[in-house]
């Protein structure tokens, strides 16, 4: 067991005062994460990780309870290449669902379950490969291509989050393949040119849906940048105490979601109530991303999502983000033009992504959407 491993441990929770800074390095130091803390033997979640339990989904009563008769739409794309007619009914579905929703799940995406699932299991080989090897990914400089730690906002979210993630920018300059982990390498690249595929027909449907031409979107630089994220959420021995991941809007135009089998994840409606985003087997959760809800001028809703920690991981996701990230670009997004009248002017003031995304990194996910710092 590493050191610093064991002064997270050993802490006095009866304390009521306690160095949350040094507590933060120390557990930081371990280059090990919370995988690291459950493979320990850790049977009590340290302060580090504990919610303010306004925060936490409360079996016995939670003020925002998950209700069971909300789902998001299910969209089957099966016939959208060779039927105008099938399209049509398409673009239709995607329009309401990004509207009301800002969810849907798809099927019949045409990514193999075979690459599916590998990309499920490269990355739990990841994670669960030789400690020293992993450790080699270590750090929180954001400018490697790929970035692996736990809790990107670590230092300045009021509680950590019971996950570890990696991350790499696939697009639109990608890495050398010497550059990607040897246990998830072959199946990260084809998975995510697979994912981009999907993406380029997504931004069709989008920009379709919106009245525009079908590559407009894509013009615009949309489905230029892909960054992909790979959660692992260990067991947590007291899931009633943290988040897996909390509260929080995508900084993005749009997010494809790979998902296991567990749950977890769960999506806020209009009326602030919680409910479940259920797997299903070979389905591809999408959401609308913050810049997309920006370049619509709020036609299509960037909706806040969470996940609930829980004692049956670990947990696997990986998440696509369509979007340039903090790869260097000087391009600026604001409303779609041919969306705004006199009835509609503009909502928000103009940005590149970077800036949005330095906003969103400094704050982490701090429960207030970053869209409304951009709000004109």
């Amino acid at each position: 067991m590493e050191p610093m491993t064991n002064a997270l441990l050993a802490i006095d929770e009866s304390k009521p005062y306690y160095d949350r800074i040094d507590e933060l390095k120390a557990f930081d130091d371990t280059k090990s994460g919370v995988k690291g803390l459950v493979d320990a033997g850790i049977t009590a979640v340290p302060r580090i990780f504990i919610q303010n339990p306004a925060n936490i989904p409360d079996d016995d009563g939670d003020e925002n309870p998950t209700p069971t008769h909300m789902t998001i739409p299910v969209i089957d794309l099966d016939g959208i290449h060779r039927d105008p007619l099938r399209r049509k009914m398409i673009v239709g579905e995607v329009k309401e669902a990004s509207e009301r929703w800002g969810f849907f799940q798809l099927v019949n995406h045409g990514i193999p379950a075979r690459v599916v699932e590998e990309m499920k299991e490269g990355a739990r080989r990841f994670y669960e490969q030789d400690e020293d090897e992993k450790k080699k990914y270590y750090t929180r400089d954001i400018s490697r291509k790929l970035v692996y730690n736990s809790n990107f906002d670590l230092y300045t979210a009021s509680a950590a989050n019971w996950r570890d993630t990696f991350f790499c920018y696939m697009a639109p300059i990608p890495p050398e393949p010497e550059e990607l982990p040897e246990a998830c390498r072959d199946i990260l690249v084809e998975y995510c040119n697979r994912v981009m595929d999907l993406g380029h027909l997504l931004f069709e449907i989008l920009s379709e849906s919106l009245g525009l031409e079908s590559d407009r979107l894509k013009e615009m630089g949309c489905a230029k940048g892909l960054v992909t994220v790979c959660h692992y959420y260990p067991p947590c021995p007291q899931p009633e105490l943290t988040m897996g991941t909390s509260k929080h809007t995508d900084n993005d135009f749009i997010t494809v979601l790979l998902q296991d089998q567990i749950g977890g994840l769960q999506v806020r409606s209009d009326d602030g109530k919680w409910f479940d985003v259920p797997p299903v087997p070979g389905a591809l959760v999408v959401n609308v991303g913050d810049l997309l809800q920006l370049i619509t001028n709020d036609k299509f809703k960037s909706v806040e999502h969470r996940v609930v920690a829980n004692k049956a991981g670990p947990r696997i996701s990986v998440a696509c983000f369509f979007s340039t990230s903090f790869q260097p670009s000087d391009k600026v997004f604001g409303p779609i033009k041919e969306l705004l009248s006199e009835d509609n002017p503009p909502l928000y003031r103009e940005t590149t992504i970077i800036n949005y995304l330095t906003y969103f990194r400094e704050h982490g996910l701090d429960g207030t959407p970053p869209l409304r710092h951009f709000k004109l």
